[in-house]
């Protein structure tokens, strides 16, 4: 793809992909569609799992994911015996959460933005083993240093882990990933990052951010299919490190101990689809695909900013602004504005709400164009418009006994 025009490149990207209907996707940081060729990859090894199940599978599919490992290690920064393949970042997530060895006491650093799911698995820690899990807080509009100083403060000789959320998926706020995984490190302190949202929408290098776990889902940003994920655990790590599930392989164990062959049976016909999506990944390059991510964004919220009202809570300052933005419109509820939006455009947003930031996520893809998010920016200001003018409901009268 080199050699295409901007227009060429996109166009050509476009048409790699599925078309979205009859909805406008503009929640891709949740699920994003996998290209076609992923899509016939898939299938094909469907088929050919039906013809000889216990051989294709296990002998022909599985024979590829070496290979799989080594390419997916090339875009991590990371080596290939330190990557174990599972479903999603969750499932990573609760593998580190669950298998780093700590005793009663030991704190756990967290935040109030982290994922919801990776909160309840320490607490539940908590519960069981009694750690003390220690929330920091801060305002995700916040600057970097000010972000900084709130897990340093939060540092006592009793941490053990820092939970860093790399990308927050609720508004797309990127965290100072690198500079909390060195300041760990000076205090002794395991670091767990969540790259959900940051894997392939952007350049990622393990090596620079410096973490010992790092997590993500590839049907994401890559565009895998549905149920694959990466767990990277650094290699003096591993052996320390409890796996989710009990392995079938007899020690001594390596990374294998958390691929999710240890499972059983599972479908690994899905795994057949991470080499065509991370082929598709390359031509276009990461590089190229966050710029092509950011302009997305700055170009439907430099429109929407005309809409009365608007207020956008994501930071668009700095090199980290992707394709995640969270916005409001003050005076108009965002539920139903995001049911407006789908039921009456075939828009689909998605509304989010944690503390006291509320609002729609859009999250566009680099198959969308700027044509499409000219439509969203548009119906937007029509179904504000629409809601503003609907009378409120009467208020109820009350008896008085």
């Amino acid at each position: 793809m080199q050699a295409l025009t901007p227009d060429e490149l996109w166009e050509a990207v476009r048409a790699a992909y599925p078309r979205q209907e009859p909805l406008l996707n503009l929640n891709n940081a949740a699920v994003s569609p996998p290209p076609l060729a992923v899509e016939e990859a898939v299938i094909d090894a469907i088929r050919l799992i039906g013809r000889n199940p216990d051989v294709n599978m296990w002998s022909k599919l599985d024979a590829a994911l070496p290979q799989i490992k080594a390419e997916l290690a090339q875009l991590a920064d990371c080596d290939a015996d330190e990557i174990a393949l599972n479903r999603n970042s969750s499932e990573g997530l609760a593998t580190a959460i669950f298998g780093i060895p700590l005793d009663r006491g030991d704190e756990v650093l967290v935040c109030e933005w982290d994922y919801p799911s990776a909160r309840a698995a320490w607490f539940q820690r908590a519960q069981r083993e009694g750690i003390r899990v220690v929330t920091v807080d801060f305002d995700t509009l916040q600057d970097d240093d000010a972000i900084f100083q709130a897990y340093a403060q939060a540092i006592t000789p009793r941490t053990r882990v820092m939970q860093i959320t790399h990308m927050l998926h609720w508004n797309g706020r990127l965290l100072p990933a690198q500079r909390l995984c060195a300041l760990a490190r000076q205090h002794g302190v395991a670091t767990v990052v969540d790259g959900a949202q940051t894997f392939a929408q952007m350049p990622v290098s393990f090596r620079e951010l410096g973490c010992d776990y790092f997590m993500t889902s590839l049907h994401k940003w890559l565009g895998a299919p549905v149920g694959n994920g990466m767990l990277i655990v650094r290699r003096d790590r591993i052996d320390a490190t409890w796996p989710l599930l009990g392995p079938f392989d007899a020690p001594p164990l390596g990374i294998d101990k958390f691929d999710h062959w240890n499972l059983g049976t599972y479908n690994s016909a899905l795994q057949a689809g991470i080499a065509p999506a991370i082929d598709l990944h390359r031509r276009i390059g990461a590089a190229r695909m966050h710029a092509r991510l950011r302009q997305l964004t700055q170009h439907w919220i430099a429109q929407a900013r005309t809409i009365p009202g608007f207020t956008l809570h994501t930071p668009l300052e700095g090199d980290g602004v992707g394709a995640i933005s969270l916005f409001s419109i003050e005076g108009v509820d965002s539920k139903a504005l995001e049911r407006e939006l789908r039921e009456t455009h075939k828009v689909h947003v998605k509304h989010r709400r944690v503390r006291h930031l509320e609002g729609l996520r859009v999250s566009p893809h680099v198959y969308m164009t700027t044509t499409e998010l000219d439509r969203f920016v548009e119906v937007l200001g029509r179904s504000v418009r629409s809601l503003r003018a609907k009378p409120s409901a009467p208020a109820r009268l009350h008896s008085v006994a």
